[in-house]
């Protein structure tokens, strides 16, 4: 679903990379706010300087800077260029963009008819609701926002009004602070970047390592690692995107379905050993938000997670055997591949789809208008269907049959993390659904779903 915030974080993204190319960058930096807000533009917000205001901390987070970074409110940002602090958390929250929406409560509508039946009253197991000029009424130190009276209204005259932020994230990481904005417990935060989708004030924003990546491309060679998900992306052929990368500056660019096929057959024989040890279920590793999910919120279950890398960490390792003095970049879809990459030596730098579909578009590259070279080495199909819930399963079950044939798979899959995602996994661990072998990933639809995504 297309929205203005996402329109506004790509332009900024865009005008970003021109002026670094034009080499205009330091000069150009702080009026960008102004030339998409000028004085006699119609705001966003209550007016025009509080949007410039926004639009600076974004600018910040695309040059890799916090929110939380800054000391100084009058200090421009083009000052940070010379001395950007070291990468931090993959999200920051703009305090100057955020609502402060209403806590979570359920409200009474004009559809509410004062019917004779009164279900809202007649279900509220608290007694919250009365009728007073024949229009219902929630007395909110009565209710517990069961939303018995909202399921029972026949006009549904109650509804529930939400947080986005908050409702959106599956493990309470995002809640209000003594200011009444949005902040986020990175103690508990899985990075997996519902929030910074949803929230429809585009406060949560996302650090990007993109400045570094252009200015890498002027000093040494870099190699593109492109997820599997980037096929459904951009127009055109997966072919076609890697030649366009080339023409970004890439010295070199590799499929990571080339590590997945790695991860499928060690993931493979690792649920075998398992399996002869005893443990009645594994589940996959690639997703890292699912690993800091159980790291951070079921640890009694981390003997279940796959110790097997993930395909980044393999693509990285054979990148960086044939091109050891190269910087090595993951491209794809997802927020939490940022901090796991933050983990590992291999990996130096990660774009998202978003961040390298600007960079073509700030440079004029037409993916649909590049020739299509052939891969001198294609990754296999099965490993490229990594992306999309139900990838992992059916490559291990493929190599299963391929090199143990006797060997029973009864694979599911948890096809996005919520709020019952603890609870199914324990039920799993317990052996109550019958299966063997658990693919879990956070995005509901898999990788090609994540936050970074251009198409979702």
């Amino acid at each position: 679903m297309r929205n203005a915030s996402e329109y506004i974080r790509r332009e900024l993204m865009i005008r970003l990379v021109r002026a670094f190319d034009e080499n205009i960058l330091a000069e150009e930096l702080d009026r960008i706010p102004i030339r998409l807000r000028p004085a006699n533009a119609v705001a966003s917000r209550c007016c025009v300087y509080h949007d410039r205001a926004v639009l600076k901390y974004r600018l910040m987070a695309l040059l890799g800077i916090g929110c939380e970074d800054e000391t100084d409110e009058a200090r421009p940002v083009s000052s940070y260029l010379d001395e950007l602090p070291e990468d931090g958390a993959p999200l920051t929250v703009c305090a100057a963009g955020c609502s402060g929406c209403p806590d979570s409560k359920f409200i009474v509508n004009g559809n509410c008819r004062g019917c004779f039946a009164r279900p809202c009253v007649y279900n509220c197991p608290r007694g919250a609701i009365t009728i007073e000029n024949r229009v219902s009424k929630i007395d909110y130190d009565k209710c517990i926002k069961c939303g018995k009276c909202m399921n029972v209204c026949p006009f549904q005259a109650i509804m529930k009004t939400t947080v986005p932020c908050e409702e959106s994230c599956p493990v309470g990481a995002i809640r209000k602070n003594g200011f009444g904005t949005a902040e986020i417990d990175f103690s508990l935060c899985i990075f997996c970047g519902r929030c910074f989708n949803k929230c429809p004030f585009g406060a949560i924003l996302e650090r990007s390592q993109m400045f570094r990546v252009l200015t890498a491309l002027r000093e040494r060679p870099l190699v593109a690692m492109v997820a599997p998900s980037a096929e459904s992306q951009f127009p055109g052929s997966l072919e076609q995107f890697f030649e366009a990368i080339r023409r970004l500056g890439f010295a070199a660019v590799v499929e990571v379905a080339k590590g997945a096929e790695e991860t499928i057959v060690n993931e493979a024989a690792e649920l075998l050993e398992k399996s002869a040890a005893g443990l009645p279920v594994m589940t996959t590793s690639c997703c890292p938000s699912y690993v800091e999910f159980v790291r951070k919120h079921l640890p009694e279950f981390s003997g279940h997670v796959s110790h097997t890398p993930s395909p980044m960490i393999y693509t990285a390792r054979m990148a960086r055997s044939k091109y050891p003095d190269a910087v090595t970049v993951f491209i794809g879809p997802c927020i939490a591949k940022r901090h796991e990459a933050a983990q590992f030596d291999e990996v130096d730098y990660v774009l998202s789809f978003e961040e390298i579909g600007a960079m073509l578009a700030g440079r004029g590259i037409d993916v649909i208008a590049q020739e299509a070279g052939a891969f001198r080495e294609p990754a296999i199909d099965i490993a490229r269907k990594f992306a999309v819930s139900g990838g992992v399963a059916a490559a291990v079950q493929a190599e299963l049959s391929r090199k143990c044939p006797d060997f029973e798979l009864k694979a599911q899959a948890v096809n996005g993390i919520d709020k019952k995602t603890k609870a199914i996994l324990k039920a799993h661990a317990a052996g109550k659904f019958g299966a063997n072998f658990v693919e879990v990933m956070a995005c509901e639809g898999g990788c090609a779903r994540g936050p970074g995504a251009i198409c979702r």
